[in-house]
């Protein structure tokens, strides 16, 4: 069966069905679209009806030779007629014709020349014309001839007089063309086209034909994936798909998804040899002009074609003509591509190295003389032999907008290539360097030992800072944080006698880094007080100095204005620029959350993520997720936090930072503590397993946090007393910081709830009013809302609900959610506690619709189990929106958004209008709502929670 030609045969079968006189079918198709297949089926349809079938094919090598095709299809009907005397085919007016047929029956018979233009004798078309009328004494004749735009000029000439002249006999005729010479070329074949009534087109197959094919010759069905790059690269050609399926199948390899990305590896050389046999008939030129488009790739203009294969423009435009009119090529603005890329990989493989790089070079010089785009010249120096002058220049530019565009493999691969020419040690240098900061987005290892050899041999300042910062943020993304601070510093010193500013900006850098370990915190200390932003006003420094003064003024407890103003200024380029992805500026995020403005801050991360994804640097967008997920987690967003929290980690694995990096523990740590709030326990401890951080934790800052994380996890397994540690280790490790304030880890009220879970009510109001004098010192609303909920849980009766209404009514007006969650769930539980039932009620509907707004499952849980021990029975997770109404209240609203009466909803669901009335009434309020006019909006805008 001819698979995807099912429609275009039945339609052939119907035409040969049909009236028995004069039908001429033309089938058009490219190379390889199977047309000859297609001939053959409806041959063998033919001969099964009886008919008498007579069949030839042109051929480019026979086209000069007169009546080859004539030949073809009576040459053995006419020798076998001869021996029937005069009342056989060739008798009456078919005589003639043996000059043509039987030439040496026929003394002095000479075949006509084949010269254009020249016309055959008349006597003889007539007399092969009577042949055909002879033929169909038998029965219906049928005239095949195949690739019809090969055939000689005399046997279009015959079949032209026989088609004219058939409207009454018995014949068909069924002919196919394909590309080659241009019927503007070729007179005969013009003139004999229009009489073929029928036209019938195979074009390539569909994707669903592929599949088809593939379960054919593979036995199993295609990987969608698979069966679509089969498309794309054959243009579903059925020669160029069954040759390259066969070779897959050879090669034992299946049709999945994993194969797809190989295809035109396999490209077979029977391939090739064809595609070559097709530009040897296609002009003196076709052959070069296709090499060169295969090696150039893409859609060159002509004028390049023309330089690179050394033509003239007007030959190259002609052999490119020649190539679109045989089908191997089509038209792109001003250049030509080829019509599928398995034809351009036949093509190239069958190009000799040596030519293939003398053809990049032609190209490059060309398009510099032009003055190209870097990109476009780096492309064919990639190819170049080594020595080219230029090549180094040309291909750092290239890398360098790669690597500001968001290609970071194409910028590693030109540097890759201009290190191998001759280069003098700073041209080595910035192309090192480029090289690492390109690698950073695929290897940390690579791009560390890049940027070693670029700063050592680099001598501008400028460089030396930029190359420093890189190296060092790379050798922390491995833990090599001596070294990286080693680094810091000694290019701060060895910079400063040229360029104080820069060296200023290293100092900063260092500064931030060596807070982060508890190793180096101390011995910066000293320095980080006395450092000042008018040090580095209006220089590079400025803005980094601005975000670590920011941390420091938090760290201090300085005033909250101050920390905001200096974050904003050190942020004002964003959070990762583009020109400076140094780690400091993430002191600015951190201040801005202790002192309550996450929400000021999680813009700047959140261009920071789109802006990394677009350059697409894996490091920096890991980065900036983390950023982003831990400031979510601060504003009460839990699930959002999260999801930040798995692309970080996610990123991190695809530049070869392991699950058990520092960099990897603040997103895991934010990742744990998501899960805890959403009831998750036995997630988050499987989370804290996988990531290492069950044990002892080394000096690192980012641990602090894991300690309060853990310690809340421990928690909510009914593990208070090792919570406990938790958080008072977190404390000790915070105090030794320099950093005992409240505003960056709350471990003081968490720490304290242990202490009361325990029994031990003194140590904990201890702690809850230590951390809430500091808090009021420093007057940032959400530490003092934190310490006041804190405090009024363990301190309980009247003073401790005074305590938990100041809680709520001050976090209430931060951006803190979750916290102010918490307070409404304790205030509510301390007053169901007192006896105070509908207070407790109020809080605790509100706690619940709060926390199911942010994902805090085991929160709003705590919250509804409260409600039920005052005798509620809730039946929904939230008392607000679509999903705090019941199975009912749904029915009935839905309805009434339908356009419903009252009445007629009372009658639809058999009940009561009163009822309905209720129902309706509840559902405004659960929705917040005016009435039914706002109804359908209200039910329709959030659909997706029903």
């Amino acid at each position: 069966m001819l698979i995807g030609r099912e429609c275009e045969l039945e339609r052939l079968v119907g035409l040969l069905g049909g009236p028995v006189t004069g039908t001429a079918v033309l089938v058009h198709g490219d190379s390889g679209s199977g047309k000859s297949g297609f001939l053959r089926a409806a041959v063998e349809r033919a001969r099964q009806d009886g008919d008498t079938v007579v069949v030839a094919s042109g051929d480019p090598l026979e086209s000069g030779f007169a009546f080859g095709v004539v030949r073809q299809l009576f040459e053995r009907l006419a020798v076998d007629a001869l021996r029937d005397g005069p009342r056989g085919l060739l008798s009456g007016h078919a005589g003639a014709c043996a000059t043509v047929l039987a030439p040496w029956t026929v003394p002095g018979a000479d075949l006509p020349p084949a010269e254009p233009g020249h016309e055959p004798d008349p006597v003889i078309l007539n007399g092969l014309y009577w042949l055909a009328v002879n033929l169909t004494a038998l029965g219906r004749l049928v005239v095949v001839v195949d690739d019809l735009q090969w055939a000689d000029a005399a046997s279009l000439r015959w079949l032209r007089y026989l088609l004219r002249r058939a409207g009454s006999l018995p014949v068909v005729v069924i002919a196919t063309l394909g590309p080659g010479r241009a019927a503007a070329d070729n007179e005969p074949l013009g003139a004999a086209l229009p009489l073929f009534r029928h036209q019938l087109t195979l074009s390539g197959l569909s994707p669903t034909d592929i599949a088809a094919v593939v379960l054919e010759l593979f036995g199993e069905s295609a990987d969608p994936a698979f069966t679509a790059e089969c498309h794309r690269v054959t243009g579903g050609n059925p020669f160029l798909l069954y040759a390259l399926l066969r070779s897959l199948h050879a090669a034992g390899l299946s049709p999945g998804p994993g194969t797809a990305a190989e295809l035109l590896r396999h490209v077979p050389p029977d391939v090739g040899r064809a595609v070559y046999a097709l530009l040897a008939n296609s002009g003196r030129y076709a052959a070069g002009v296709a090499q060169a488009v295969a090696v150039l790739g893409g859609s060159p203009a002509v004028e390049l074609i023309a330089g690179a294969a050394e033509l003239t423009e007007g030959q190259a435009a002609d052999a490119a003509d020649a190539l679109v009119r045989a089908g191997l090529m089509v038209r792109c603005g001003d250049g030509v591509r080829f019509v599928c890329p398995t034809l351009a990989t036949a093509v190239a493989d069958g190009v000799l190295p040596s030519t293939r790089q003398e053809l990049h070079l032609r190209s490059a010089r060309l398009l510099l003389a032009r003055q190209a785009p870097v990109g476009q010249v780096a492309g064919h120096l990639l190819l170049c032999p080594v020595g080219e002058p230029g090549t180094p220049d040309v291909l750092r530019r290239a890398a360098a907008e790669a690597v500001r565009e968001g290609r970071p493999e194409r910028a590693a691969e030109y540097t890759r290539r201009a290190l191998r020419e001759p280069l003098d040690e700073g041209d080595r240098a910035s192309l090192l360097i480029t090289r690492g900061e390109a690698e950073l987005a695929s290897s940390v290892p690579a791009a560390v030992q890049h940027l070693q050899r670029g700063l050592e041999l680099s001598r501008c300042p400028e460089e030396r800072t930029a190359a420093a910062r890189t190296l060092a943020g790379a050798l922390f993304a491995l833990d090599r944080y001596p070294d990286g601070l080693a680094v810091l510093s000694s290019t701060s010193d060895a910079v400063r006698p040229d360029d104080a500013d820069n060296a200023l900006r290293l100092e900063a850098e260092f500064a931030f880094a060596s807070l982060s370990q508890a190793g180096s915190a101390a011995a910066v200390l000293p320095r980080l007080l006395e450092l000042d932003l008018a040090d580095a006003e209006g220089g590079v420094a400025e803005r980094p100095m601005a975000a670590l003064l920011s941390l420091r003024a938090a760290m201090t407890g300085e005033d909250p204005a101050q920390v905001i103003a200096f974050a904003q200024k050190a942020l004002s380029a964003g959070l990762h620029p583009a020109d400076d992805q140094s780690g400091v500026y993430l002191g600015a995020v951190l201040a801005l959350g202790a002192v309550g403005h996450a929400g000021l801050a999680l813009p700047y991360a959140e261009a920071a993520v789109a802006e990394a994804r677009e350059r697409g640097s894996a490091l920096v967008c890991a980065r900036a997720s983390a950023a982003r997920a831990g400031l979510n987690s601060r504003l009460g967003r839990i699930v959002e936090s999260q999801r930040d929290a798995l692309d970080a980690l996610a990123s991190l694995e695809e530049i070869g930072v392991g699950p058990h990096n520092s960099y990897s523990v603040a997103p895991n740590a934010i990742l744990i503590d998501s899960l805890v709030k959403q009831g998750e326990v036995e997630a988050a401890a499987t989370q804290l397993e996988r990531a290492g951080l069950t044990g002892d934790l080394d000096g690192h800052w980012v641990n602090d946090y894991v300690l309060l994380v853990r310690g809340r996890l421990r928690a909510a397994e009914g593990r208070p007393q090792e919570a406990l540690a938790d958080f008072l280790a977190c404390g000790a490790r915070m105090c030794a910081r320099s950093m005992p304030g409240t505003g960056f880890l709350s471990w003081r009220p968490e720490a304290a709830l242990m202490h009361a879970a325990l029994g031990e009510g003194p140590a904990a109001r201890a702690l809850a009013a230590e951390e809430l004098d500091r808090a009021r010192a420093w007057g940032v609303p959400e530490s003092v809302g934190v310490a006041l909920r804190a405090a009024g849980a363990v301190t309980g009766g009247p003073e401790g609900l005074a305590m938990l209404r100041q809680a709520v009514d001050v976090l209430g007006g931060t951006t803190a959610r979750f916290s102010f969650a918490q307070a409404l769930s304790d205030l509510g539980t301390q007053a169901r506690r007192a006896g105070r039932f509908d207070e407790a009620r109020e809080h605790l509907q509100q706690a619940v619709d709060a926390a199911h707004g942010l994902g805090a499952r085991a929160l709003a849980d705590r919250a509804l189990a409260e409600l039920r021990a005052i005798g509620d029975r809730p039946r929904t997770r939230t008392f607000r929106g679509v999903d705090a109404l019941t199975p009912t209240e749904r029915r009935v609203s839905a309805l009434a958004a339908q356009g419903l009466t009252n009445r007629e909803i009372a009658q639809h669901l058999f009940v009561g209008l009163r009822t309905v009335e209720v129902h309706l009434t509840n559902t405004y309020g659960k929705l917040g709502i005016a009435g039914r006019p706002e109804l359908a909006e209200a039910l329709s805008g959030t659909a997706g929670d029903c």
